[in-house]
């Protein structure tokens, strides 16, 4: 399946324009070829690529407003690393597997300040469209954790964290909720500060293992995780 982005209603379907320009410029495609589109929100349509001067269209055949998702809603909520590149490649990696939403963290020890939400959102596209996945992730700005408490279900809600002299689950005999959400610190991990809040929220810990993870490796362990549970 060839798949691009773009909207989708009962009448219409319209390839979003910088699709169009990789349809005719970067993979050189000829009209009658089979494409597929999506509009990331579970519509999708099938069909035979044609050009109108320039604009790549579709000759629609097929048209699924509702497809089937993952059946876990899994949110990741991370601090951004230091080195953009680490966070994008969490990114690219929980998108393919599965990951429902992504929150960004801003901790006590978070170093990056700033991100560019809407180039991360268009790498949550391509990861989707190459990994064919027809609901694309949420992608939420960055937000202070204390910000970020006050709207999470704390009952379904876990911190992976390295402070081994505090209790902790072991996160493979956790059992998958329909919604769960999982907190992963920056460099140098949560605070104790931090740790001690989550606590008193009853938010509980769980371990991802002896080794001691980067940041952007336990938001893909994590992905992984919930990506087996989900078959």
């Amino acid at each position: 399946m060839k798949l691009f982005y773009g909207n989708i209603t009962e009448n219409t379907v319209q390839i979003n324009e910088d699709d169009q320009q990789h349809i005719a410029k970067v993979l050189r495609m000829r009209e009658g070829e089979e494409i597929s589109v999506t509009n990331g929100e579970g519509a999708l349509a099938h069909g035979k690529l044609y050009f109108e001067g320039k604009k790549a269209m579709i000759e629609v055949t097929d048209v699924q407003l509702e497809t089937s998702d993952f059946p876990h809603h899994l949110h990741i909520a991370i601090a951004p690393t230091k080195n953009i590149d680490r966070t994008e490649f969490f990114i690219e990696k929980a998108t393919e597997m599965g990951v429902t939403e992504i929150s960004f963290l801003l901790t006590e020890k978070t170093e990056r300040k700033n991100l560019n939400i809407d180039k991360i959102r268009k790498q949550v596209i391509a990861a989707s469209k190459q990994s064919l996945r027809f609901y694309f992730p949420q992608v939420n700005d960055l937000i202070k954790i204390s910000d970020f408490l006050q709207k999470v279900n704390t009952e379904k809600t876990y911190v992976a964290h390295c402070h081994s002299e505090l209790e902790r689950q072991d996160i493979t005999r956790l059992q998958i909720q329909k919604d769960i959400c999982f907190l992963i610190g920056p460099e140098g991990d949560f605070s104790l500060k931090e740790i001690q809040v989550l606590k008193e929220k009853q938010i509980k810990a769980v371990s991802l293992g002896p080794q001691r993870l980067r940041t952007e490796t336990a938001g893909v362990f994590v992905a992984a995780w919930g990506y087996e549970k989900m078959f």
